[in-house]
Order: structure tokens, then sequence, then C-alpha cells
């Protein structure tokens, strides 16, 4: 018999929504987007500041090696994300959805304004990169926590047959957040001179995604939580032991992540900086192709995530993996080569159309392969783990093949973490018949893995 509890589970797995209005339900999607948004905003204005700060925790040596430390310390906020997705993912499944959004955008928030007001390597020393480290575990653990809560919450809240839709609305506002990111960099760039950028000018954006956050947690206040009490307290719940029943959908999401984000952040963090150190482009010009290139990514989520689910999650995880797999090398040897910003927008743009396959679905693939007891553990802990040592290693990778003299080594890196990704999409089971969403919940005996 169906009990009507508030994110009850069918009896294939399916959430009966806990949604009594259209309104508690714009509420619920507006308070999980708004949230990552600004926690997105937050973690990646590290990035498109990054070039103007970089001499003022890292002062000696040459602006190559400067670029690399700091993104070294960008990698090691990915590297808390593992430990972000343990906790968190505890806490959503055990406490619920709701709460562990909320404490996540805290932490963001005391993230960023400790970099904000961090002193520079001249005032206080060896203290000044020691602590910009700290910063950034502390929101790496917050990114951690908001990415695979966020996707189950999302997941949770969509109506069958247009969950690719509001799947969609997580990776769109994450490139929102990248977007607002570089909007106030190029907006810095046209009212203050590059010596006032690396003097002070590049606090600012770290202070606007401090406050932005308080404005968050208002939005969140107002979420109806998705996950019932019943499930809150079953003894599997948020438990490793419970997520290790779960062997293949815990494999299928390392594969997935591996790839995709990899080849997410080459098309997005790194390429500002290879376009510039690689391919000659000013800073200046750069920000406004990946301006434009960005608008139309974003603006793409929706729709291919209307796509996803005419076609279905699979076919779009092999179209993703297939093309990148075969294209991303001549893509990226063609963008080297270029002069014409037009040109540059052009092919950056082609990377990310296929990025677009992944992207609107990439929560929701994840969410599909796990129940409501360790969704959120099930979602945020592998895709930590894959994302620490694939995506956020991308941007150090690449400029320590570039200082190498191996940059195409780079390219080819990226090529083969695809090839894996699409070898995995063709081991998933059709998620429609077999998913925990809206499937018989059969995942583990339905993929081509062999049993572990």
């Amino acid at each position: 018999m169906l009990h009507k509890e508030v994110g009850q589970t069918t009896a294939v797995g399916a959430p009966l929504s806990p949604y009594t209005s259209l309104s508690s339900r714009v509420k619920g999607i507006i308070g999980a987007c708004s949230g990552n948004l600004v926690e997105w905003f937050d973690f990646f204005i590290y990035a498109y500041t990054s070039i103007y700060f970089a001499s003022s925790f890292f002062p000696s040596g040459s602006q190559l090696s400067q670029l690399l430390a700091t993104a070294g310390v960008f990698a090691v906020g990915f590297f808390m994300r593992p430990l972000g997705g343990w906790i968190f993912g505890w806490i959503a499944d055990t406490r619920g959805r709701k709460v562990s959004m909320i404490i996540s955008v805290f932490m963001m928030c005391f993230g960023s304004l400790m970099i904000a007001v961090l002193p520079s390597y001249g005032a206080i020393g060896v203290a000044a990169p020691v602590l910009l480290v700290v910063a950034r575990l502390i929101q790496g653990l917050s990114v951690g926590a908001e990415y695979g809560t966020g996707a189950t919450y999302l997941s949770e809240a969509a109506i069958a047959g247009r969950r690719g839709l509001f799947g969609s609305f997580q990776y769109f506002t994450i490139i929102a957040g990248q977007l607002l990111a570089l909007l106030t960099v190029v907006i810095l760039q046209h009212t203050l001179s590059n010596a006032e950028l690396k003097e002070w000018g590049w606090r600012i954006p770290f202070f606007i995604g401090a406050v932005s956050s308080v404005v968050v947690v208002y939005l969140r206040r107002a979420m109806v939580e998705t996950l019932s009490k019943h499930d809150m307290k079953r003894k599997e719940a948020g438990s490793i032991s419970g997520l290790l029943h779960h062997k293949r959908a815990v494999l299928l999401v390392l594969a997935f992540t591996a790839g995709g984000s990899l080849y997410f952040y080459t098309f997005t963090t790194y390429m500002q900086k290879f376009l510039v150190v690689s391919v000659g482009m000013s800073p200046e010009v750069v920000s406004v192709v990946m301006t434009a290139s960005l608008i139309c990514f974003m603006l793409c989520q929706p729709i291919f995530g209307l796509v996803a689910d005419k076609l279905g999650i699979k076919t779009h995880m092999l179209l993703f993996s297939g093309l990148a797999a075969l294209l991303v090398v001549p893509i990226l040897f063609a963008l080297k080569s270029v002069t014409s910003p037009y040109a540059a927008f052009g092919f950056v743009v082609s990377g990310l159309l296929i990025a677009s396959f992944y992207t609107p679905i990439a929560g929701l693939v994840k969410a599909d392969l796990f129940p409501a007891t360790v969704r959120a553990l099930g979602v945020g802990l592998p895709y930590a783990l894959a994302n620490a040592l694939f995506g956020g290693t991308a941007e150090y990778a690449a400029l320590a093949m570039r200082a190498a003299h191996m940059e195409s080594y780079f390219f080819y890196y990226v090529a083969v973490l695809s090839a894996i990704t699409f070898l995995a999409s063709a081991l998933m089971p059709d998620l429609a018949k077999y998913g925990y969403l809206d499937g018989t919940g059969e995942v583990e005996a339905n993929t081509g893995l062999r049993r572990v």
C-alpha cells in the first residue's frame, strides 16, 4: 500500500511529490538554484581574478609560475569536495536536503569573506598563501556539499517526464555563476586600471559573493523538504555501508564525472587562460569571448534538457562522450592556431555544445542510480572524488604540460577520459526502465559491469 507521506517513495522508487501547490515548487527550485548560482560565483571568481592577485600571494617567479601556484590552490579546493560530499551527503540523507543546503551557503560565505580581507604576502609573509589555502579548503567543502544535495533536490522536485528540463537548471545556474563572475571581472577591467585591479580591485567580487549568500539563506528557508522522515530514519540512510550496496552505480558515477568534469573545466575555467597564454590574446578580449560563449552555453541548458526528456539519458550520455572523444583534440588544436576572436568564439562554442549533451542531465543521471536513503551521498561522494582528481586538476595539468613543452598531451588526455565515459555510458542500464526515480530501481542487476 502506498502512503501519501511527504517524500515517501512508491513501489518502484519514484517519489510522490511533496509539493501542495505550484508556488511551493517554484520556491523550492528558486531556493536550490539561487544558492547554486552564488556558490559557483564565489568558487569561480577565484579562477577569473587569479591573474591579478597571483603576485600578491606568490610574489617571486615568472607569470607562468605564479599562475601555476594559484592553479594549485584552486585544485586544493577540489580535494575538500570528497569530504564535503561525504559529510553533507550524510546530513542530507539523515537530516534533510534543506538543512544541508543552508549550511553549505554559510560556509561559502565565510570562505569568500576570508579571501576578500586577506592581507598580502608583503604584509604577513608566508601566512598569506597559507590562509588563502585555508579559505579555498572551506569553499571546496561547501561546493562538495552543494553539488550532491542540489542535484538530489532538483531531481526529486522534478515532474516525471520533465526531469531533464528541471535538472538542466543546476548547470544553468553553475554557468550563470561563472558568467556573473566573468562579467564582474569585465566590468572591473573597464572601470579600474590594471594597477588598481592588482592592488585592491580583485577583492570586490569576493565581497559581493559573501553578501549575496545572506539573500540565499532567506530563499532556502522557504524550500519544501523532499525527503520523508521515514527515509531519514532508515538504518542505511546516509551510511557508507548502505552506499556499498550500490557499487556498480558508484563506479558509473566515477566514470561519468571523470570525463564530464575534465571536459567541462577545459572549456570553461581553463579556456580563459588557454586563450591568453597559449593563443596570445589579451585578457580583455578573452573575457569578452568567454562571456559570449558562456551565454550561449547557458541558454542551451534547458533546450538540451528538453531534448534529453525525449531521447533519454543514456542516448545523451553516449552523444556527449562519443563526440567529445572524437572532436576535442581537433577543436583544441584549431583554437591554438586562431588569430581572430570570432574564430575563437566559434571553436569554444562548438566545444561547449558538445558539453551541453552532458551538463543538463549530469546531476539527474547520478541521482537516478541511487535510492532516496543514500541518494545525496551516492551523488555527492563519488562525484567529488572524481571531480577532485580530474576536474580540479585540469587547469594545473594543462599548465604543467605547457611548461614542459608537451601541451598537446593534455588534448589527448581529455579525449581518453571522454572515451572512458563513453564506455561507462554504454554499460549503463536504461534508467527510464530501471532507475530509482521513475523505474523499477533495478540498476545494479542491469548494468554491463561484472559483479564487484
